[in-house]
Parts: structure tokens; C-alpha cells; sequence
């Protein structure tokens, strides 16, 4: 487009009106101006697209389809507009959360039950995957944030913790009491049984396989399992012994359903936060972080492990 925009404002308002004096009055402008700006638009097309009479002017025949297609285009700017202002007066806007089954269930979900409540009118998107995933998606800016554990190189990521975590292992009374009987009173625990572990392509398998191979450990037998609320279960049967976030198990602990493995070397604890790229300006993706630094939701009372 060759055209100055305002000149087809000023051609458009005028068509719209077919009245130069009306035209000047919305444009807040005087009359002269408006003239000289059609004028000019003619000569830089080409065309005449008025005739003008005693009650106003008419659209020739190419103005007629000059304006079609810039009341197109205008309508258009003016939605737009609309749907600006309305998306500023009800905060409306999109947040696209980046989180394991695990962390949903267990961490994310009481944070979105408050903020849903306080902004209603943000849709929100979940991509249920792992941490790995989520790292890379939020580097290219697939999703705004992502709840994981804090990486060691975050990059061009800003990461706000919210609570700590301790991997522990643990299993039923009766399948430890059969392990001893089995392999005897002094064995190695961790060792001998049937070891309940996460995939490798899981972030905190490859934490877990990293405390092994410190503390010298070298399980006979594992089973991976791909979600961590299946390892419980597989646990809960007495099918061996789970690693899994204590947290995630203090009821069953608290019961007795389910024992603590008690460990000479404890694995480190780790922290559990919302991760987004520095520079993402969503709107959306402020107002959830600023309600995750300024308020305290059913989440942040959890006890740290």
C-alpha cells in the first residue's frame, strides 16, 4: 500500500458520511484538509473518486470499490479494538502451563482452583509431559510456564520455587518382612528387592540413578513404571520397593499402609517451582506469576519435606 493510511481514513469516513462537513466533524479536522487529502488520494491513483453536488458528494464508480475493500479493512481494525479493550476490562488472555501427571495432580492443581477463582476470564491450556519436555518447549516458547524442579542451568529462564521435596523409598510392611525372610535381617534393601522406578526419560529417574551410583548402590532387579501414582500403586500391592516424593505418600505413611525405607545417606532434597522464559510479555503469564508471589493458596500451606 503506497497510501499514506491516514488518507484512506479520511476517504473512508467521507464515503461513509457522503458529506465532507460530517467527515471533518468525526475526524475532528477541518473541511480544507479533508478536500486536499482526497484530492491527493486521487492523483496518487489515479482515479476520481468522488463527484461532488449540492447535497454532498457520490462515490464514482471506483470509489465504490475503493470503499469496499477499505470498509473491509477498517471493520476489521475496529474488532480488533474491541476485542483489545475487552481483553484489558476482564483481564481476558491465554496461559498455557507446561507440568508431569504428577506435579499436576499433587502441586498444580491447588494453585489453579485460587486462580481460576481470582481470574475467571483467562483460558488456561495444560500439556501433560515430562519435565524434559517442558524445558524445551518453554526455550521456544510453546508454553508460558512450567511447573518442574529446579534445573541446575535454567538459562534464559526465570524460576520462582514454591515448595521442597525428598525422594524416599518405601513399600508395605509385609513385603519388607518377606524381603528379610527371604534374603535376611542384615541385607541391603535397596539391593535386593524389586526396585520400583520411574522411566528413564523421567528427570527424577535420572536423579534417583545419580544417587545410586554416589552411594555405591546396585539394585538387583528393576521395574520401570511411566507415572508415579502407578508406582505407588504397584508399591501399595506389595509388588517391591517405590522411589517416590514423600509428600505424595504421607497419608499411606502416617496409616502405616506404606513404610519408610530408612536410608544412611538421605537423598537431597530439591525444589519444586513455575519456570517461564524472561522474555514472554503474555499478560496472562504476569498475572499468574504475580498471584503465585503475592498470594498463598491451598498449595503453599503443604508442608516442606
Amino acid at each position: 500500500m503506497e497510501q499514506n493510511l491516514s488518507q484512506y481514513r479520511i476517504f473512508y469516513e467521507v464515503a461513509k458520511t457522503r458529506n465532507i462537513s460530517k467527515a471533518a466533524k468525526e475526524l475532528f479536522i477541518s473541511q480544507p484538509a479533508i478536500s486536499k487529502s482526497i484530492s491527493k488520494l486521487e492523483d496518487n491513483l489515479g482515479v476520481s473518486l468522488f463527484t461532488r453536488n449540492s447535497r454532498g458528494v457520490q462515490l464514482t464508480q471506483e470509489g465504490e470499490l475503493l470503499f469496499e475493500h477499505s470498509k473491509t479493512a477498517f471493520e476489521a481494525l475496529s474488532l480488533g479494538e474491541q476485542e483489545l479493550k475487552r481483553i484489558q476490562e476482564f483481564n481476558i488472555g491465554h496461559l498455557r502451563i507446561g507440568v508431569s501427571n504428577t506435579l499436576c495432580r499433587y502441586v498444580l492443581l491447588p494453585y489453579l482452583k485460587d486462580f481460576i477463582h481470582q481470574y475467571p476470564h483467562i483460558k488456561i491450556s495444560i500439556e501433560s509431559q515430562s519435565t524434559a519436555q517442558t524445558l524445551s518447549m518453554l526455550e521456544q516458547q510453546k508454553i508460558d510456564v512450567g511447573l518442574i524442579a529446579q534445573p541446575s542451568a535454567v538459562r534464559e529462564l526465570s524460576f520462582v520455587p514454591v515448595m521442597n521435596i525428598r525422594d524416599v523409598f518405601i513399600a508395605t510392611p509385609q513385603y519388607l518382612e518377606n524381603l528379610h525372610l527371604r534374603e535376611g535381617k542384615n541385607t541391603s534393601v535397596l539391593e535386593t528387592c524389586n526396585m520400583l522406578l520411574l522411566d528413564r526419560n523421567n528427570v527424577t529417574r535420572r536423579y534417583i540413578d545419580n544417587y545410586f551410583q554416589e552411594n555405591h548402590l546396585n539394585p538387583s532387579s528393576i521395574l520401570e513404571v511411566t507415572s508415579m501414582d502407578l508406582l505407588i500403586e504397584f508399591a501399595k500391592i506389595g509388588l517391591g520397593v517405590g522411589c517416590v516424593i514423600r509428600e505424595f505418600v504421607k497419608d499411606d505413611l502416617a496409616m502405616g499402609q506404606l513404610v519408610e525405607i530408612p536410608l544412611e545417606h538421605p537423598v537431597r532434597k530439591r525444589t519444586i517451582g513455575f519456570a517461564s522464559n524472561t522474555n514472554n510479555s503474555s499478560r496472562a503469564l504476569h498475572s499468574f506469576l504475580d498471584f503465585i508471589n503475592h498470594k498463598k493458596p491451598a498449595a503453599e500451606k503443604m508442608p516442606l519435606i
